[in-house]
């Protein structure tokens, strides 16, 4: 059964380790995720951003895809399932569809309004037993077409935003999504602790884990971050591995253009590349 990522990351805050949310764009990335976390006894968010979910042909085909699995698969970690990025709309549909966990981005509305639909969330998802991300400071890089720069958040802002009752708080300390370029300064430990400081036990989310060096996402653990993103990692892993197997002509060989078999070493891939994170954030055998 899904649940909240509440209890999940005020553990992770607790005991200085993280949760990795994995987005998922696809049945095998799914599968291959779920399989690596209940192997690593960890727990586990499953991300959808709204591209991805419309890719899947909607919010309701992935929480009874998602669902059908935590059954068929006997997963027993806990598995939260959470919309990443997501406008108003978006965040009103997942609630429907049956997601645990919703983000509703509104760092790109003026504060006021930001806070104004926050509140309105944080009552609905408290009633719903959901739990509810929101965002500071833009996330730099590109998601889904919105396109920011790396900005670091206002701690004053943070504070405002995380006494509105959100479960966890992300917020911008110099990190982007996707690939990092080579000018990257690095991330501003000083702004998390600074948000830290005003924030308390809020679980703190890292988005654009990709290409962060492992030293820097240890020391953001230590610093209160208890949620990190990957998602561009697993889709260079999986394309890479299919690459591989189409450039060797396996698709050419038997029946080797089979789907299940074609798009197995990508699976395989993203397992390995799933066990590497949840090792690297300490969450294995904390489920």
């Amino acid at each position: 059964m899904l649940v909240s990522a509440k209890e999940m990351l005020q553990k992770a805050k607790a005991g200085h380790y993280a949760v990795g949310q994995f987005n998922i764009n696809n049945l095998e990335w799914t599968k291959a995720i779920l399989a690596t976390a209940q192997e690593l006894n960890s727990p586990v968010i499953l991300g959808v951003s709204e591209g991805a979910g419309k890719y899947m042909a909607g919010y309701k085909t992935i929480v009874g895809m998602v669902n059908g699995m935590l059954e068929e698969m006997k997963i027993t970690v806990p598995v939260a399932l959470h919309l990443d990025h997501g406008s108003y709309d978006a965040c009103y549909k997942c609630i429907e569809a049956g997601f645990s966990s919703i983000m509703f981005d509104g760092s790109h509305l003026p504060i006021e309004e930001n806070i104004e639909k926050t509140k309105e969330l944080v009552k609905i998802c408290a009633e719903k037993g959901m739990s509810l991300e929101a965002e500071v400071g833009s996330i730099g890089g590109e998601e889904d077409g919105v396109v920011g720069m790396g900005e670091c958040a206002d701690p004053e802002e943070c504070k405002k935003i995380a006494d509105l009752g959100v479960d966890m708080l992300a917020a911008g300390i110099g990190n982007i999504h996707g690939v990092y370029p080579d000018n990257w300064k690095g991330l501003s430990f000083e702004t998390l602790a600074a948000v830290q400081e005003k924030t308390g036990t809020m679980p703190l989310v890292l988005h654009g884990g990709t290409g962060i060096p492992d030293e820097q996402v240890k020391k953001a653990i230590d610093l209160g971050v208890s949620k990190i993103n990957v998602n561009t990692e697993c889709q260079l892993v999986f394309a890479a591995a299919t690459r591989e197997y189409i450039e060797a002509g396996k698709d050419r060989q038997g029946k080797g253009f089979d789907p299940r078999k074609l798009l197995l070493p990508g699976t395989e891939a993203i397992k390995a590349k799933v066990k590497e994170k949840m090792e690297l954030f300490g969450s294995v055998g904390k489920a």
